[in-house]
């Protein structure tokens, strides 16, 4: 075997290492995070988050909850590309981002910590280890 076949052949491998390593990240079933159940809870218990894609208080918020967040009740009220409240968000009285509305009929605006929202929603929030 000569040296350029060699090399050939170690960049073949390369490709297919990365190749493998891509649809392993893609196709992985997402592990449970230790937020679920609480962020499924305060869903059930009928809290909705409104926000903006642009707002930096939504993504902090959005983050607080981790891969958990695909549980809450999340409602976006701007187009994609635009900084204008849609009918929704504005037929909701939502003044400020992000917005928590709870089934009681109160709601609160900006950022709110997780104890906070476990207390309004009578979620219990998990202990961490």
């Amino acid at each position: 075997m000569n040296k350029k076949s060699s090399v050939s052949y170690l960049y073949i491998a390369a490709v297919l290492v990365v190749v493998g390593l891509i649809m392993f990240a893609v196709t992985k079933e997402k592990a449970p995070s230790v937020y679920d159940e609480f962020a499924q809870c305060i869903k059930d218990n009928g809290a909705v988050m409104y926000g903006a894609w642009w707002c930096p208080h939504c993504n902090n918020q959005k983050e607080l909850f981790g891969n958990s967040v695909s549980y809450i009740d999340y409602v976006e009220c701007s187009e994609p590309g635009s900084r204008k409240t849609n009918q929704t968000c504005k037929d909701a009285k939502v003044e400020g981002y992000p917005t928590w509305k709870f089934k009681d009929g109160t709601s609160v605006s900006g950022e709110q910590s997780l104890e906070y929202l476990g207390e309004k929603t009578g979620c219990e929030l998990p202990t961490i280890k």
